[in-house]
């Protein structure tokens, strides 16, 4: 099992990586969500990370709310992204989305593109998609997306109650693409989500 761990200062890398997370999500105010760190947040999580063997994914958010940008937002995702591989990030994490809910292409293929090289995580934007989700995963694959970050439903259910939805993504992806369930999932209840899900990885702020 990979456990991802959610979090937004330096202080806490070393102790998470110490209690077994192979791979971080760094995020900065993870009351709103999660929006992009600091250059030198970034750069100084992803040297102490790599020196342990630990992968680092980065989100690339410019601001807590909907995920609905504007040109200047979507341009600051760019430039946001073009700096996590100038210092080496292993993914990036974002999602955009149209007024309408559905996936906005034009925006999730550019700044695809500008993360050549990295793993392309598509954040829990994926649980606000209306309509088919199951469809959403194979237009998310054709689109380069490596892995899907999901609760299962919106933040305000308990992951417990969206278990056998996950699964289903879970089965739909086939291997293809990577989902990963988080929100609220804890060393507490990381072992009931991991068999009733067949998930092997699980993100979270306290998975460890």
């Amino acid at each position: 099992m990979l456990y991802e761990a959610c979090i937004e200062n330096l202080s806490d890398l070393n102790e998470v990586i110490s209690r077994g997370a192979k791979r971080i999500e760094l995020c900065d105010n993870l009351a709103v969500g999660g929006t992009t760190v600091s250059h030198g947040v970034m750069k100084y999580a992803l040297s102490i990370a790599h020196e342990r063997q630990v992968s680092v994914a980065t989100i690339i958010r410019p601001r807590g709310g909907d995920f609905v940008y504007n040109d200047i937002e979507i341009n600051a995702m760019e430039d946001d992204i073009f700096q996590a591989q100038q210092l080496g990030a292993d993914a990036v994490v974002f999602g955009t989305l149209t007024a309408e809910g559905k996936i906005d292409y034009p925006t999730m293929e550019q700044l695809i593109a500008a993360a050549s090289g990295m793993e392309c995580v598509m954040h829990m934007a994926f649980d606000h998609i209306a309509g088919d989700k199951i469809a959403a995963i194979t237009e998310l694959k054709e689109l380069g997306i490596d892995r899907i970050l999901t609760h299962g439903g919106l933040t305000s259910t308990k992951i417990e109650d969206n278990l056998s939805q996950i699964q289903s993504y879970i089965l739909a992806a086939n291997g293809e693409i990577q989902i990963l369930p988080g929100g609220g999932i804890t060393t507490l209840n990381r072992d009931l989500v991991a068999e009733k899900t067949n998930a092997n990885q699980l993100h979270g702020t306290k998975i460890v």
